[in-house]
């Protein structure tokens, strides 16, 4: 996808990225770690949110307000193809922290659906039940792997 996006670090094993987000509120640390939650097939779940500076752990509760959305979501979504170059096409989940955030994943897959079509097989997921992707259905989670 050719959108905008945030310059990110990665850790050796491709599995933890990092970047900030920039905006009225400042420069917000963001990390995305990607966990194998599941053998066969394999499936490694996609871990989002803000680090706490602090303790340096992720919050993937806090709603950051940084006016930037768009360029952070691309930027996620950069980091599933980084991580898919480097691991190959398993099976990928995300799931927002709630309802309200699942539906927000839902709204930009929607709208970037035929971009990501291009790479990845798109599925939602209704309680353990996964469907080929489509607009306008409300799905629990999100499943992606590459083509």
């Amino acid at each position: 996808m050719n959108l905008e996006r945030y310059p990110y670090s990665v850790s050796n094993d491709f599995q933890d990225y990092s970047f900030y987000s920039d905006g009225p509120k400042g420069k917000i640390k963001k990390t995305v770690l990607y966990i194998k939650i599941r053998e066969k097939p394999i499936i490694y779940n996609i871990a989002f949110g803000d680090v706490d500076p602090e303790t340096g752990e992720i919050n993937d509760d806090i709603i950051s307000n940084n006016s930037d959305m768009d360029i952070v979501l691309a930027t996620v979504a950069n980091t599933i193809h980084d991580f898919s170059d480097r691991y190959g096409n398993h099976y990928i989940f995300a799931t927002g922290s709630n309802r309200v955030r699942t539906r927000l994943y839902q709204i930009n897959i929607s709208r970037l659906l035929d971009e990501i079509s291009i790479d990845f097989e798109v599925y939602g997921v209704i309680g353990d039940q996964q469907y080929k992707f489509q607009r306008n259905v409300n799905y629990d989670g999100f499943l992606v792997k590459r083509k």
